[in-house]
């Protein structure tokens, strides 16, 4: 199967985490079946363009990993495009739309509209009082040859609107199946805008085609201006492509995910130490499951598994504690060294901590961790041991008593462990444990108050990492501010 893709994102600001994601299934699609992506902007709306968009979108892209073949790249900090079908920037593209709108024209598939603004609010106004559709009343079309021509020739300000005829319009979904929307819901449709642009749907349905696109993947939100579209491939006489509709990502009360209601950008979920490929993983997943008994997927395994037939209709649930735990899992997977550059990386530059220990606080926090922006607390957790009552020290199935006991002997163990053990976390780990087998005493009866001690907190890393953590001096340091709360008790 013949396949070319495209990714043709609007460069509004930032990148949607939804734009990532049919960004990312047009990649699984394409590199399943070796075709290739084309990746355009889409800046006929200049409103809208933010100036450096189109660079920001273009490193977001590199960072997540997806590639694409013809399109805009960022070489150097400019933008050089490449392939044999651009330039892939409509702004750059005008006269070619302007052509293919006058062609319709000529053909009788378009008409010129002249109506002012004033005249479109006060029909709207008017269809809005009768509760009727909002649509062009087609005015101007019934202007003859002549009158369009002397307007023309004045200089008039002028659009050009698709002529929509009678019937219905139908086309395949490759998620959905067949859609079928009666020509009379569908406006007259501008095409071509006063100030020379095109509007998305003339612009869109003309790039598609001469860039070759087979399969156009998109978000749902697109389905209602397919007729329109299609209606521009018959008019034209051009061969339909494969259309698929994604379903809409939804906040957790099922309303469209928004700003409102938490981060929407791919830039601010990166920016929080959310890894790439988890990143990935989890928006791949938000209609699309390829096995029942499987949440983490390798790039790979999800092409091997992509295919439209299997994308949900129906919306998708954002669940920002499921996207947590999958980057937790994706952060055990990590190499050590690609770890500790990650940790570097998110740790504040105010922080003043010894080499050595920062390096054991990263490797004992890998566990734990779940976005990388939480390494600088976790930093100041180890440096300051917070007040805490002496009735914490006390395990559940012992007395204070006891906790004192516990921690003056693991005070002596401490002061006579060798300096060779107090870099082993292990030998850490075998002399406290044998000091417990030895006494026969219940391991919560001393790792419990030990723990407490070294951390001032209910939840912690273990005893044995701790000490490891703080050496020799500041675990002695911080036993000794347990024992005193005992004595006070």
């Amino acid at each position: 199967m013949n396949v070319k893709t495209r990714f043709a994102p609007s460069p509004t600001g930032y990148l949607h985490i939804g734009g990532l994601r049919t960004a990312f299934y047009n990649y699984l699609f394409t590199c399943k079946h070796g075709g290739k992506i084309v990746l355009r902007i889409e800046d006929t709306d200049q409103q809208r363009s933010v100036e450096g968009a189109i660079e920001s979108l273009l490193r977001t892209l590199v960072t997540m990993g997806i590639t694409y073949e013809e399109g805009p790249f960022l070489v150097n900090g400019k933008l050089e495009q490449r392939g044999d079908c651009g330039p892939y920037i409509q702004s750059q593209r005008l006269e070619m739309y302007k052509e293919h709108a006058k062609q319709l024209v000529k053909a009788g598939k378009a008409y010129y509209c002249f109506c002012s603004s004033e005249r479109l609010d006060q029909l709207r106004g008017q269809q809005e009082i009768a509760k009727m559709p909002t649509k062009y009343d087609r005015h101007c079309f019934s202007f003859s040859k002549e009158e369009v021509a002397k307007r023309l020739e004045q200089g008039e300000s002028y659009v050009i609107r698709l002529l929509v005829p009678e019937g219905k319009t139908s086309f395949e979904d490759a998620i959905r199946g067949k859609i079928t929307i009666a020509n009379q819901e569908v406006d007259d449709q501008v095409l071509l805008k006063s100030d020379g642009f095109p509007t998305y749907h003339l612009a869109v349905v003309v790039d598609d085609h001469y860039m070759g696109i087979t399969h156009i993947i998109r978000g749902e939100e697109w389905i209602s201006s397919v007729p329109k579209h299609v209606l521009l491939y018959q008019a034209f006489g051009w061969e339909l492509p494969v259309f698929a509709h994604v379903p809409l990502i939804l906040n957790e009360d099922r309303s469209k995910l928004s700003k409102r209601q938490g981060d929407v950008a791919v830039e601010d979920y990166l920016a929080k130490g959310y890894l790439p490929n988890a990143l990935l993983n989890f928006i791949a997943l938000l209609g699309f499951n390829p096995k029942g008994d499987q949440e983490i997927y390798s790039v790979a395994e999800l092409i091997e598994e992509f295919a439209l037939e299997k994308i949900n209709k129906s919306g998708a649930i954002f669940n920002r504690e499921k996207l947590d735990w999958m980057n937790g899992m994706y952060i055990r997977q990590l190499s050590e060294e690609q770890y500790l550059a990650y940790c570097k990386k998110f740790t504040p530059a105010d922080v003043s901590v010894d080499e050595k220990k920062l390096k054991r606080m990263y490797l004992v926090e890998k566990e734990r961790l779940v976005r990388f922006d939480e390494i600088g607390a976790k930093i100041q957790e180890y440096q300051v041991l917070p007040e805490y009552e002496a009735s914490l020290l006390v395990w559940k199935k012992a007395d204070a008593t006891d906790a004192k006991k516990q921690l003056e002997a693991v005070h002596t163990l401490c002061e006579q462990l060798s300096k060779e053990t107090w870099y082993d976390l292990s030998l850490i780990e075998k002399a406290i444990l044998q000091y417990i087998d030895t006494n026969t005493i219940p391991n919560g009866n001393v790792l419990w108050p030990l723990r407490v001690s070294l951390s001032g907190l209910q939840r912690s890393p273990s005893p044995f990492e701790l000490l490891w953590v703080f050496g020799k001096e500041e675990s002695l340091r911080r036993l000794h501010i347990a024992l005193q709360k005992c004595s006070v008790s």
